[in-house]
């Protein structure tokens, strides 16, 4: 039995081989210089800009439309359909039970209904 078992681990590490390399044919043009590149990379250097810093913070010019309630009264509202659209049927279930309650789901990837 042990043999058998053995025989079949090795089966099956043996056949697991890594894709061979995908060599590209199409060659890279660049669109700016390496002068351009290094000019914008010093200007953000000069700047205070470390994109590779834990203390980078993207979203620092980033301003808001929506005062702190808003936001949440709108994540509150659509909790249940994120929830839902994030589980384990992707959200089928919920479009399903929309459907039954003759609420207007999204409906994707299909014809409209009034086509001619």
């Amino acid at each position: 039995m042990k043999r058998i078992i053995i025989a079949i681990c090795l089966a099956a590490a043996g056949s697991a081989f890594a894709d061979d390399i995908t060599i590209e044919s199409t060659p890279f043009v660049s669109t700016r210089t390496r002068a351009e590149v290094v000019a914008e990379m010093q200007q953000a250097r000069h700047e205070g800009m470390n994109p590779w810093a834990d203390t980078y913070d993207q979203l620092q010019a980033f301003r808001s439309t929506l005062t702190r309630d808003e936001v949440i009264a709108e994540f509150l509202l659509s909790r249940d359909e994120s929830q839902a659209f994030n589980g384990e049927d992707s959200g089928s279930s919920y479009l399903m039970a929309a459907r039954n309650r003759g609420v207007a789901a999204p409906v994707l990837a299909s014809l409209p209904v009034d086509r001619q």
